[in-house]
């Protein structure tokens, strides 16, 4: 299975904010969207960084309530690994779980063209292994 299977079941749209986004504005961007991170983007389509839940909280305990009028690029992950539609789903299952990130940004030819999450990711391993075990249930049945 490949990534583009993926996006072509969950869709393409991919929350995004500016990177002068305040973290208010970002924590309102994730609830609206029920998402756990966006994609820092002045355009929509160019990555410059990628903002979680994880690195509001990681931030919040360091710099208190503060931190709510901080820009995301200053809490931002600036360096964003991303893949594309024609990875292998389990290679970048590993890589994610290997790297300790739940989302990865899906980029061609250097545009942002979809996310998925490592929800996703586990959610089409267990597509798969349901759809193997019907079909080895199938096969039982039929045989003599």
């Amino acid at each position: 299975m490949r990534i583009r299977d993926i996006l072509r079941r969950k869709g393409d749209l991919v929350a995004t904010v500016p990177p002068a986004t305040t973290v208010r504005d970002l924590l309102s961007v994730l609830a609206e969207h029920n998402i756990g991170a966006a994609v820092v983007s002045a355009d929509g389509a160019a990555i410059h960084g990628i903002v979680s839940e994880r690195d509001v909280v990681r931030h919040l305990h360091a710099r208190g309530a503060g931190l709510l009028g901080v820009t995301v690029a200053e809490i931002m992950t600036a360096h964003v690994r991303t893949c594309s539609p024609d990875d292998r789903v389990e290679d970048v299952r590993r890589a994610m779980t290997e790297h300790r990130f739940r989302h990865l940004p899906v980029v061609v030819d250097g545009r942002l063209t979809g996310i998925v999450s490592i929800g996703d990711v586990v959610k089409s391993a267990i597509d798969a292994l349901e759809s193997e075990r019907e079909h080895l249930v199938d096969y039982i049945q039929q045989s003599p």
